[in-house]
């Protein structure tokens, strides 16, 4: 269609025809995913948003956009505000805005394979107040006014072996049947694609920068499990793999399956299982157990296998984006460069590692008053010319087959302003303080979240995310359920008692709308802490990604002489780690770049 003013239109019509007064648009799957594959993406098609989490609601008369705090510009500048009303959450939620815009005594419909049950629950509540109907669709309306729609990838599955995974399939399934047994449960449905993936060692091709593949699991107190995947998908490399504990069904007899389980106690997460699970749960008569997925903890909790992986992945993709900062520190300056050509150079160095199996996100590439949008992706016709006076942010990452990693530096194209150097040595400080924490086993990210934001709060500053999320073992590059966070911060729950194994992202930033970003980010790993004299278990966090901190931004006047140390102690390890796969000119601008501050 000519403009998303005209799909908009479409799809009011479509209501009409479907006898609806309102129709709810979230950014998900039938997974509950944060990133999903084209298919998915309804809400993009239909009001033209790039960011990776949001919503929208359709009513006759009006329509409005739901995004969080990182996305308060980017909305505005991708949705059309002539027909779209811009709604900040968590301030407001969908359920209550229904609540308030719903026409009394209408028809609000909604994908019951798109929404968790307490969703649907909120949502009806609301709209029970105007005596108004939340109605579940068998066909998305979307879907029947999107002509050019794309299929959901055919992608085979490929395998993730055991010496990478560092504990087979069947050893998995087995920890989740002795899980079920305590729980004196009969079968848990696992409907996360990375919960699928890491359960069965396998990995896809089906979502962009996310090596999962569609399918749901069932797996049985025995050990024994089903999956429901795309017959097509399966080789028989994967079928002599996954074994014959494992039973293969198309995608398509999930639902009828849950409807077989009468009598039977099924544990489904209430998080990630949408509604139509336990819909179809309940109809069979199952006893559902509402838990949280039991490979959600698991998975998050490293072995030495995914650990030593990762460390790998880390010194090739550091080498890779230490030759793409020299290359931009010596070409930017002389002009013609973009947000998009940066982001291409930076792909083809790390392509040239000969290993890269994806990008793990959208290279987040913003110069000047895009690096303010701190979730910002760079298109054709956003990208902008990176001139001299500018801070250019670049947060990037690779998947490799041994691990996942994301990593945000920021460079100045000529000489940077008193201003941009105070804030990025405020946000160092907070990185670094991060970097250095000690603290006693049970404690959450949100209790840490403050330590790398009070530099800045200390002359009025604050950044609008999390400091941290969870990573996965070449699997999503946001993993839950370890973030550091405030609790009402957008993107989960934040209240996970941080465990050795955990690996996170250290990212505190600064933002000026409409002239410049700030974000330094490196990957942590949650180790034991050996303390003489301690009376109780401590943690830490071990630093796992290696790239220079640009010293030409850095006020040392600012930094304690702990900060300092911290720093050139970390400098000193990037030569290290990075150095020895360098080129000797480009190990030589390394030198310089980690020559250490006095």
């Amino acid at each position: 269609m000519s403009s998303y003013a005209d799909r908009l239109k479409a799809l009011r019509e479509q209501l009409q025809r479907d006898r609806l007064d309102g129709f709810v648009v979230p950014l998900t799957d039938e997974h509950m995913s944060e990133y999903v594959g084209a298919y998915a993406q309804r809400l993009a098609w239909l009001t033209g948003f790039q960011g990776s989490a949001g919503s929208a609601v359709v009513l006759p008369d009006e329509a409005a956009i739901f995004t969080d705090g990182r996305y308060t510009l980017q909305v505005r500048q991708q949705v059309s505000a002539d027909d779209w009303e811009y709604v900040g959450v968590p301030a407001t939620s969908i359920a209550a805005w229904l609540g308030k815009h719903a026409p009394d005594g209408g028809r609000i419909g909604y994908d019951p394979w798109l929404h968790t049950r307490a969703w649907v629950e909120e949502a009806r509540k609301a709209l029970a107040e105007k005596g108004a109907e939340l109605v579940a669709v068998d066909t998305n309306p979307i879907d029947a006014v999107w002509p050019d729609k794309p299929a959901p990838s055919d992608a085979t599955l490929a395998i993730q072996d055991d010496a990478a995974a560092g504990k087979s399939s069947a050893a998995k399934r087995a920890e989740i049947a002795d899980w079920l047994a305590e729980r004196k449960a009969d079968a848990v449905v696992l409907s996360a694609l990375d919960s699928i993936a890491w359960a069965f060692n396998i990995r896809g091709q089906d979502v962009a920068h996310t090596p999962v593949a569609l399918a749901y699991a069932i797996v049985n107190a025995d050990g024994t499990a089903d999956l429901f995947v795309a017959p097509e998908k399966v080789t028989d490399a994967v079928r002599q793999h996954l074994g014959n504990a494992i039973r293969i069904h198309d995608r398509a007899a999930f639902a009828p399956a849950l409807k077989a389980f009468q009598g039977k106690r099924v544990a489904t997460d209430p998080e990630r299982a949408v509604a139509a699970i336990f819909d179809s749960l309940d109809a069979g008569g199952a006893k559902i157990l509402s838990l949280r997925d039991p490979v959600v903890l698991a998975k998050a909790l490293k072995n030495p296998a995914e650990i030593a992986g990762h460390k790998a992945a880390q010194a090739r993709d550091g080498a890779a984006l230490v030759r793409f900062l020299k290359w931009f520190e010596e070409t930017a300056p002389k002009g013609g460069l973009t947000e998009m050509s940066a982001a291409d150079r930076l792909r083809a160095f790390r392509d040239e590692t000969g290993v890269l199996k994806d990008l793990s996100f959208d290279t987040i590439s913003a110069t000047g008053p895009n690096g303010a949008i701190p979730h910002y992706k760079v298109t054709q016709e956003s990208s902008l010319p990176i001139e001299l006076g500018q801070l250019y942010l670049v947060d990037s990452g690779g998947q490799y087959a041994d691990g996942t990693t994301d990593v945000t530096r920021v460079m100045p194209v000529g000489e940077a302003s008193e201003e941009m150097r105070d804030r990025f040595t405020r946000v160092l400080k907070g990185h670094i303080a991060i970097a250095t924490a000690v603290f006693p086993e049970g404690t959450t990210g949100a209790q840490l979240d403050s330590f790398a934001r009070r530099p800045l709060w200390e002359v009025g500053l604050d950044y609008g995310h999390g400091t941290g999320h969870g990573v996965g073992a070449y699997l999503s590059v946001h993993e839950g359920p370890q973030r550091i966070a405030q609790p009402f911060y957008p993107g989960g729950q934040s209240l996970e008692p941080l465990k050795a194994g955990m690996f996170l992202s250290n990212e505190p930033g600064y933002y000026k709308a409409g002239e410049f970003g700030i974000r330094i980010e490196n990957l942590v790993l949650v180790v034991k802490k050996l303390i003489s004299g301690a009376e109780q278990s401590m943690l830490g966090f071990e630093t796992l990604t290696f790239a220079p901190i640009e010293r030409t931004l850095i006020k040392p006047s600012l930094l304690t002489s702990r900060e300092l140390e911290w720093l050139n102690l970390y400098h000193s390890q990037v030569l290290t780690v990075v150095g020895a796969l360098l080129s000797e000119d480009e190990r030589q601008w390394l030198v310089e770049k980690c020559a250490p501050i006095a």
